[in-house]
Formats: C-alpha cells, sequence, structure tokens
C-alpha cells in the first residue's frame, strides 16, 4: 500500500478522479490537495483525504505531505 499525494490546481478532474479511484481500488492511502482556486470535487472515493492549502493546511504542512508521500501527482 503506497500513501499518495494529488495536488490538484484545475477545475478538469475527469483524468485525476480515474486515476484516484484506480489507485484506491488497488489500496493505496490517497490524499488530495486542493491548491488555491481549486473546486472541490463531487466525486471522490471513499476513504480518500481532501485537505485544502491555505483553508485547513499550510505551506509547511504540504510540504511534509510531500515528503511523507510514496508518490505525488500534480495536476
Amino acid at each position: 500500500m503506497a500513501a499518495v499525494l494529488h495536488l490538484l490546481k484545475g477545475a478538469d478532474v475527469s483524468l485525476p478522479l480515474t486515476v484516484i479511484a484506480q489507485e484506491v481500488r488497488a489500496g493505496d492511502d490517497v490524499t488530495v490537495a486542493l491548491l488555491p482556486g481549486a473546486p472541490t470535487p463531487a466525486a471522490l472515493p471513499a476513504g480518500v483525504l481532501v485537505r485544502r492549502v491555505g483553508a485547513d493546511l499550510s505551506c509547511g504542512q504540504l510540504l511534509d505531505l510531500v515528503f511523507a508521500a510514496d508518490r505525488v501527482v500534480t495536476w
């Protein structure tokens, strides 16, 4: 089981949602960090942790998540 961090900035989340769903099915621990201006995706799979930079996640905490993750994906 890998720890995966997805950084979302844009509004087009169709491909990220597909990838995230595959990772969740594979048993990965998935966190989504929404960068400033990113909308909250409506259809995230159950078990995905969503954090919003600037609201409930500081830049320092985001950096901690980056270093703790096995894989980081930017969109």
